[in-house]
C-alpha cells in the first residue's frame, strides 16, 4: 500500500517536471523569436 502512494507521488512529480521544463523551453523558443524580430536590422 505504502509502495502505491509513493509510485502515485512519484508519477505527479514526474509530471509537474516535464510540465515545467516543457514550458520553460517554450518560452525560450518564444523568447528567440521575439528578440529575432526586434532586432536591429
Amino acid at each position: 500500500m505504502e509502495s502505491e502512494k509513493w509510485q502515485q507521488k512519484q508519477v505527479a512529480l514526474r509530471v509537474l517536471v516535464y510540465v515545467f521544463v516543457t514550458h520553460l523551453f517554450a518560452g525560450f523558443i518564444w523568447l528567440l523569436f521575439y528578440l529575432g524580430g526586434h532586432a536591429d536590422k
